[in-house]
């Protein structure tokens, strides 16, 4: 893969370390966070504070994707995100940030872009909406493209595999080339294998065992383990916000197993385990 990649003036470079992409929920009902960051206000102070921590990304999401969560109209959708992304970039303290817009709908993306978002992060990985991979290679940004069955209401409904991490990289190599046969430049990929999409508990944890495997694509890896449902299962901890340590914890081992890019709602922590990681397995 080409190991560098410039994002709103921001070298990164696959392998030399880990980037984190810090979580911004614009929405009610997220199931760590939700309701939190709605009003603009909060939400840009909420920023500012990722930034001042260390974030190399910003993430914000305008619609939940936890287990059975509700779609949301593409109106609803823009009406929560572009008013933030706008912000932003007026925002003298975050406005040179690197954005990404977690959506599934190309008409959401082009409209994050338009307002100064700089990479599309589709949880679906390009199933939800035959016109995203056409919209995103006329965009020509970055795509971060996950792996999920079903939506989100259906998701843990649809957790049968013979071998999951097998499945989940032949899916990979299937949308990947689909992706670039519509234009998108393969180093303009990023892939998410998914934690906690349709996967079980023991799904996820093979996954975080077995994220080396996924080195084979030759692609930069994301990986979302902050606060998940596993991890409450590992401490007996139902609230998500009670989960740092757990994180902690599952970041770490993300990072031994090769992850480029750790999403994450604790930045400040996340920023301190990631040094620390990459002295013992980058050096």
């Amino acid at each position: 893969m080409s190991k560098l990649l410039t994002i709103s003036g921001k070298s990164f470079d696959w392998g030399s370390r880990t980037y984190i992409m810090g979580v911004l929920n614009v929405t009610p009902d997220s199931f760590s966070d939700g309701g939190q960051f709605q009003a603009v206000n909060a939400a840009i102070d909420r920023a500012a504070k990722m930034v001042i921590s260390g974030v190399d990304i910003i993430d914000i999401g305008g619609e939940s994707t936890k287990p059975g969560a509700i779609p949301v109209d593409i109106e609803t959708e823009l009406a929560r995100v572009i008013p933030v992304i706008n912000a932003i970039r007026q925002h003298p303290e975050v406005r040179d940030i690197p954005i990404s817009i977690d959506t599934t709908k190309s008409v959401v993306a082009q409209a994050a872009i338009a307002a100064g978002a700089d990479i599309v992060n589709d949880v679906s990985g390009g199933e939800a909406d035959s016109r995203m991979f056409a919209t995103v290679a006329k965009l020509g940004v970055p795509y971060i493209m996950m792996h999920m069955r079903g939506t989100p209401m259906t998701m843990q409904q649809m957790t049968e595999y013979g071998d999951v991490v097998g499945e989940i990289i032949a899916f990979f190599e299937t949308q990947i080339d689909r992706a670039i046969k519509s234009g998108i430049s393969r180093s303009d990929i990023i892939i998410d294998p998914g934690i906690g999409f349709s996967k079980t508990y023991d799904q996820n944890i093979a996954l975080i065992r077995q994220l080396d495997k996924f080195q084979i694509l030759d692609l930069p890896l994301l990986v979302g383990v902050s606060r998940k449902s596993f991890i409450g299962k590992v401490l007996s901890q139902p609230n998500p916000e009670r989960r740092l340590w757990g994180t902690a914890a599952a970041c770490c081992a993300s990072i031994a197993g090769g992850t480029d890019i750790l999403r994450v709602h604790d930045v400040a922590e996340m920023v301190d385990v990631s040094r620390v990681a990459d002295v013992m397995f980058r050096s």
